[in-house]
């Protein structure tokens, strides 16, 4: 099975889904900005890969307006070189339109993780080398005031036929990447790495999750995922420092 497949699948599957209050929109940038997750894909999903860093789920100003993980549209048009059409969901939020890459926002959690990307590697090319970024969960769950609600937060019921689904398209992404490393960007993801990836050949871990809301990661994120990636024994990050 092919990338695309699996993207393919994620998105036939999670259409049906329904959840209730308090979530009052869901957002699914598979579907309207696909054309640009198309792009990330195939320009920097080549197999192999030493890790996969995965988050939990879009950000309402990230993955949500540009379609690629922590997609912070000034790193995504200007370092990742990936520009194209988006669309708007069928039921979209007033407080949180859909602008693609003309939104104006920042999401300082794809700011801090790109930025530490570009900083340490210099080229898309050289990270994308020995790393892939992913998220867990592709839909932006919203609650009627505006307010994110994330994906661990939802009823149970609704979580084990998301959780089900997601835990699939993981399995086929690993498959089809192989990497030595899933990693975990925050404890959730590295929760779900650890309950999908059950049983292969992987070793998971976690780094600290960028988002400001999370004080460690204000006091010098970079630094501190870097030290992190050390201690999992991901070599590539040291080597290439040195080079």
């Amino acid at each position: 099975m092919t990338i695309d497949n699996t993207i393919d699948a994620l998105v036939r599957e999670l259409s049906p889904l329904r959840f209730g209050p308090p979530v009052s929109h869901v957002y699914n940038p598979l579907e309207y900005a696909r054309k640009s997750h198309d792009l990330y894909l195939h320009q920097y999903g080549k197999s192999p890969k030493t890790a996969v860093l995965m988050g939990m789920n879009p950000g309402p100003w990230g993955m949500a307006q540009t379609g690629v993980p922590f997609g912070e549209v000034g790193a995504v048009r200007d370092w990742l070189d990936i520009e194209a059409p988006v669309g708007t969901p069928a039921h979209m939020h007033p407080k949180r339109p859909i602008e693609g890459f003309a939104c104006e926002k920042s999401e300082v959690s794809g700011r801090r993780l790109w930025g530490w990307a570009k900083e340490r590697f210099v080229t898309p090319d050289r990270f994308f080398s020995q790393f892939f970024v992913a998220n867990y969960c592709p839909l932006v769950f919203m609650e009627e005031s505006g307010r994110n609600r994330t994906p661990d937060k939802l009823p149970k019921a609704e979580k084990k036929l998301l959780f089900a689904i997601c835990d699939q398209a993981l399995r086929e992404t690993v498959e089809y990447l192989q990497p030595r490393y899933v990693v975990g960007v925050g404890v959730f993801a590295e929760s779900r790495a650890k309950a999908a990836l059950k049983g292969m050949d992987v070793i998971i871990g976690r780094i600290t999750h960028p988002s400001p809301a999370n004080p460690r990661a204000n006091r010098g994120w970079a630094e501190l995922a870097e030290k992190e990636l050390g201690a999992l024994g991901i070599g590539g990050v040291t080597d290439l420092l040195q080079n």
